[in-house]
């Protein structure tokens, strides 16, 4: 993975390692999830719509042969995966649900090697594997270090974080021919549409909601929602699905500190050690991956 996929997934990565935490806070401060999500995704959706109105920027309209497969991921990245995050963590804390979403890697892994035909190293194989011991301790941390429940919270997140490596693999092809904001801003479009289902009653579930709730909720529409997935974007359509997804294991560890700062949430010792482990796998993935590719290469 090159320096600026490197980077613009770090930034990425920062940024939603914040959503857990600002979801939880809304929900809290008197949000429904339905209601949530879809103010989150009308604030990001007109983010985008600004953005497409600026002088000099001009985005290419897809062609016939590909508006089916950008609804189709932009309901599977945006909807599904958002539904499900929001109405997991009404029910599971942040930082657990976070550490949920950071198996992501090993799902987009299998499913890149199976699709795009991605072959991974040793070193790869091995990164991704320690990285999700380094979850599943985490997992064990959050429900005490004895069980991991399978509440429908925790269901709700699995769902979510498969939906989210499909959408990380099958949108790959198309960074052919459109630029990375042009398909960020269709599949938030795209994703937008299912939510409006949540209209009836938003008015009156925002009227009672706290001021800190609609600060959260603005947050994560701007930031997470129509940022996040920008600077993503550009890192997946610079690098391999995999390699750039792997970076996702350092989001936990991330989310941890924020929902600490931001809610009070602090993880046991178990917890910690879980992501620090995640933590490595990157290197692992990023770094001693690279470097054994490089050796194959020289001997090939």
């Amino acid at each position: 993975m090159g320096k600026k996929a490197f980077f613009m997934a770090l930034f990425t990565v920062v940024i939603w390692a914040s959503s857990f935490a600002g979801v939880r806070a809304s929900l809290l401060g008197g949000y429904t999830s339905g209601h949530l999500v879809l103010v989150r995704f009308l604030i990001a959706s007109s983010v985008f719509v600004l953005y497409s109105l600026l002088p000099g920027v001009h985005f290419k309209l897809p062609s016939k042969g590909d508006i089916v497969r950008i609804m189709l991921l932009g309901w599977m990245g945006i909807t599904v995966y958002h539904v499900g995050l929001t109405f997991g963590v009404e029910s599971i804390p942040a930082g657990t649900a976070s550490m949920i979403v950071g198996s992501a890697p090993v799902f987009t892994a299998i499913i890149a090697v199976f699709h795009l035909k991605e072959r991974l190293s040793a070193s790869s194989w091995a990164g991704l594997g320690i990285g999700f011991i380094g979850i599943i301790l985490i997992t064990l941390g959050s429900s005490g270090g004895t069980s991991f429940s399978i509440s429908k919270g925790t269901i709700f997140v699995l769902i979510a974080t498969i939906a989210s490596s499909i959408f990380f693999v099958f949108q790959k092809p198309l960074y052919t021919r459109y630029k990375p904001i042009e398909l960020t801003a269709y599949f938030t479009w795209a994703g937008t549409v299912p939510l409006i289902i949540f209209l009836p009653g938003l008015y009156e579930n925002m009227k009672h909601a706290t001021t800190e709730a609609h600060v959260a909720a603005i947050f994560v529409g701007i930031f997470p929602a129509a940022l996040g997935y920008a600077t993503w974007a550009i890192a997946i359509s610079l690098g391999n699905p995999s390699t750039v997804t792997s970076m996702l294991y350092m989001e936990p560890a991330i989310a941890i500190i924020i929902a600490w700062f931001w809610l009070g949430e602090w993880p046991n010792t178990l917890s910690l050690i879980g992501g620090m482990i995640a933590i490595s796998s990157v290197f692992i993935v990023n770094f001693m991956g690279r470097k054994q590719r490089r050796r194959k290469e020289r001997i090939t």
